[in-house]
């Protein structure tokens, strides 16, 4: 069955989803531009970025350091002031690529990669922002830091100097997400974080609802992934 995504021009899916976000922000009372939407280019080759960078998308978002490396270098050379976040999870073996490559990491969940990011911005003299990844639901097969854990894992970041911007989540599959955003919009407060990663194709008028400042979109943008 075809995804009726695919049937649309990149710069209409873009448009649909710009006017969705400018929506739920208005019904929030907040300003559209102040969610950042993150296009998630992950399994999408070159050819099928190219479209959305012309039509005016310059924030996209990959899942592995590898991937990206194989397709960026090209697509950032030919179109200056593209901004690249990493929103899946990070090895610390490839803490030195992901600094080099990323101006914006979502995953920071644990303490042996506080470590090695700090290390690898040290080295590479520059501080790449980072949401630390919370895992909202407790759910053990899902990355992200313990809610419990939360507050040792902030110190431990500051104390590295890691720019810690905000906190990230990913929502429990078939549950109805707006607890677990204003869960996390909490967390943000209490820690005293302006960024809100929450929210995807599904349901990012929700998180835009309930706080969201980045929101994480693939299909709707892209269709089914190819």
């Amino acid at each position: 069955m075809t995804d009726p995504a695919t049937l649309l021009a990149p710069s209409t899916r873009l448009a649909d989803v710009n006017a969705r976000i400018a929506h739920a922000a208005r019904i929030a009372g907040r300003r559209a531009d102040a969610v950042t939407l993150i296009a998630v280019s992950k399994t999408h080759s070159a050819e099928r970025i190219a479209p959305l960078i012309a039509a005016g998308q310059r924030v996209f978002g990959e899942n592995r350091v590898q991937e990206a490396q194989a397709k960026w270098p090209a697509l950032r050379e030919a179109h200056p002031g593209i901004a690249l976040h990493l929103v899946g999870q990070l090895q610390s073996n490839k803490a030195d690529e992901a600094v080099a490559q990323f101006d914006c990491i979502h995953s920071l969940d644990r303490p042996s990669l506080v470590g090695a990011l700090a290390k690898a911005m040290d080295k590479a003299g520059r501080r790449v922002p980072c949401f630390v990844q919370v895992n909202i639901g407790a759910e053990e097969q899902k990355g992200g830091c313990a809610i419990a854990d939360l507050p040792a894992l902030l110190a431990q970041a500051r104390a590295a100097d890691l720019p810690v911007i905000g906190l990230m989540c990913v929502p429990p599959l078939g549950i109805e997400p707006a607890p677990f955003f204003a869960l996390l919009d909490k967390l943000a407060a209490d820690h005293g974080l302006e960024g809100r990663s929450m929210g995807m194709s599904d349901d990012f008028e929700t998180a835009i609802m309930l706080g969201a400042t980045h929101v994480r979109v693939g299909s709707a943008l892209f269709g089914t992934r190819g």
